[in-house]
This record gives structure tokens, sequence and C-alpha cells, in this order.
């Protein structure tokens, strides 16, 4: 991979340079907060996400810190896809 100056304006790359980096900006994790953000993922209701939750189904993809939650979205999915 060529070194790409962060000043370079998008339109002197090359279609391989800009797909490069766009596929280091979708690298990141992506987190969701919270049980709305679990409910997102899921693509259920609230009540429903924290069902999910408290069976300890995703416990792995799970921080939580009082009333803090944060959830691995690609994590979750995964372990979700394993207990179908």
């Amino acid at each position: 991979m060529r070194i790409i100056d962060p000043k370079t304006p998008i339109w002197q790359l090359t279609v391989e340079e800009f797909l490069e980096v766009s596929k280091l900006i979708n690298a990141e994790k992506n987190y969701e907060f919270g049980l709305k953000g679990l409910a997102k993922i899921l693509g259920c209701s609230i009540s429903k996400a924290s069902e999910v939750k408290r069976s300890g189904l995703l416990d792995d993809a799970i921080v939580q810190n009082g009333k803090i939650i944060v959830i691995d979205k690609d994590k979750a999915l995964q372990l979700f896809a394993k207990n179908d």
C-alpha cells in the first residue's frame, strides 16, 4: 500500500487508492450504546433487546458500567447468529 498524504484532494486519488482509504475507514470498530442501540442492531423492540441482554447471550459483546451500556456491533451479531 502506498502512503497517501492526508492533504491530497480526493479527485487526485486513483480508484485503487480511494478503495484502500475507504477500507481503512470502514475497518474501524462500530459501537452502539444503550438498549436502544441493541434494539437497533437486532431490529427488535427495546423490551425484547432488554430480554436478550438479560439472557447473557451477548455478554462477550456488551460492556456495562452502571447505567452506561456499550455494544460491539460485529461481535453481537456474530454471537446472536451462532446461538440462533
